[in-house]
């Protein structure tokens, strides 16, 4: 399966955080890493809301990850980002 660099550097810098300056290349395009970014998001708050929405054994957990990401996903929309 084929996928953008910047799609790989995306979930790079979610897995690994603080550490993901050694990871960094130059050259990414910034409008596909921002895309990337905000998909990734969108689905770490789709995801948890649907375990919500059974019998999920820790719902605080997955409420916890759903409204984390949420707040990112607001912050890459706002004008300032």
């Amino acid at each position: 399966m084929y996928f953008d660099v910047e799609q790989e550097h995306v979930f790079l810098e979610l897995r690994f955080g603080p550490h993901y300056d050694r990871l960094r290349v130059p050259g990414l395009d910034g409008d596909r890493l921002r895309l990337y970014r905000l998909a990734l998001h969108l689905s770490l708050v789709a995801g948890p809301l649907r375990l919500l929405g059974g019998d999920f054994p820790d719902a605080g957990a997955m409420r916890g990850i759903a409204e984390f990401n949420l707040r990112r996903v607001l912050s890459l929309l706002s004008p300032a980002s």
